[in-house]
C-alpha cells in the first residue's frame, strides 16, 4: 500500500467509524485510533500487509457491543462480517476481504480464536496493547465505574487468597486479564513495549495497596 492510498482509505475509514456510538467509554474512537497507530507501527516493523491491517484495525469494534452484553464473545464476528460488507461496499480490493475478516475475528480476547496470519497477530497485539499501561489503567477505571463497580472488594481486595471476580470490583480486572496479557503477545515488537507497560501496571498496583493499607 503506497502513502497515497493509505492516505485515502485511513481518511475514509476514521470518517465511518467516527460516526459510531461506542459501546462503553473504554472502547471510543480514541481507543480505536490508538489501536491504529498500535497497528501500524507493529505492521512496519513486522513487515505485514497494510492493505489488510490498516482495515482491519479502523474497523475492529465496528460492531459495538458492551462487554456486560451476552453477544460479547460474537463481538469480532458482528464486527468482521459488518466490515466486510462495507468494504464489498466500497469496491475495496477483494482479494483482502478474507484476510480482514480473520484479522478482526482473532483481535478479540474473549473470542479466543487463533491468529492464521502475521497481519491477525498484530491487529491482535495492537488491541491488547490498549489495555496495558496508564492508558490500560484508565480505561479499566472509566468502564468499571460505568458499570457501578467498586474501586476494590471489601475482603482481601488485591486477591492473595480469594479467586479475582471483576463482577465484583475495579480492581479484580486486573488479575482476572490485564495481568495475564504480557505472554499473549504475538509479535517481538509488541512483546518490548508489553513488557513496560506490565511493569507499569504491577508499580500501579503496589503503590495503590501502600496507600491503601
Amino acid at each position: 500500500m503506497d502513502a497515497s492510498s493509505q492516505q485515502q482509505w485511513t481518511d475514509r475509514l476514521a470518517e465511518h467509524v467516527g460516526h459510531i456510538e461506542a459501546a462503553d467509554p473504554g472502547h471510543d474512537f480514541n481507543h480505536i485510533k490508538r489501536v491504529v497507530k498500535s497497528a501500524l507501527q507493529f505492521a512496519q516493523a513486522e513487515g505485514a500487509n497494510l492493505w489488510v491491517v490498516l482495515p482491519a484495525a479502523w474497523l475492529h469494534d465496528c460492531v459495538p457491543v458492551a462487554k456486560n452484553s451476552p453477544l460479547r464473545s460474537q463481538a469480532s464476528q458482528l464486527a468482521a462480517d459488518a466490515a466486510v460488507d462495507l468494504l464489498q461496499q466500497w469496491h475495496y480490493p477483494k482479494e483482502h476481504l478474507a484476510a480482514i475478516h480473520h484479522a478482526i475475528c482473532a483481535h478479540s480476547y474473549s473470542a479466543n480464536i487463533p491468529c492464521q496470519s502475521l497481519e491477525a497477530q498484530v491487529v491482535q497485539d495492537a488491541d491488547r496493547m490498549d489495555a496495558l499501561g496508564a492508558i490500560g489503567i484508565a480505561r479499566t477505571l472509566m468502564v468499571g465505574t460505568g458499570f457501578g463497580h467498586p474501586l476494590t472488594f471489601h475482603e482481601d481486595p488485591f486477591c492473595y487468597h480469594r479467586e479475582a471476580n471483576d463482577q465484583a470490583a475495579i480492581i479484580d480486572h486486573f488479575y482476572t486479564k490485564l495481568l495475564k496479557l504480557k505472554d499473549s503477545f504475538n509479535t517481538a515488537a509488541a512483546r518490548s513495549e508489553a513488557t513496560e507497560r506490565h511493569q507499569f501496571m504491577q508499580q500501579f498496583l503496589q503503590q495503590l495497596e501502600g496507600e491503601m493499607t
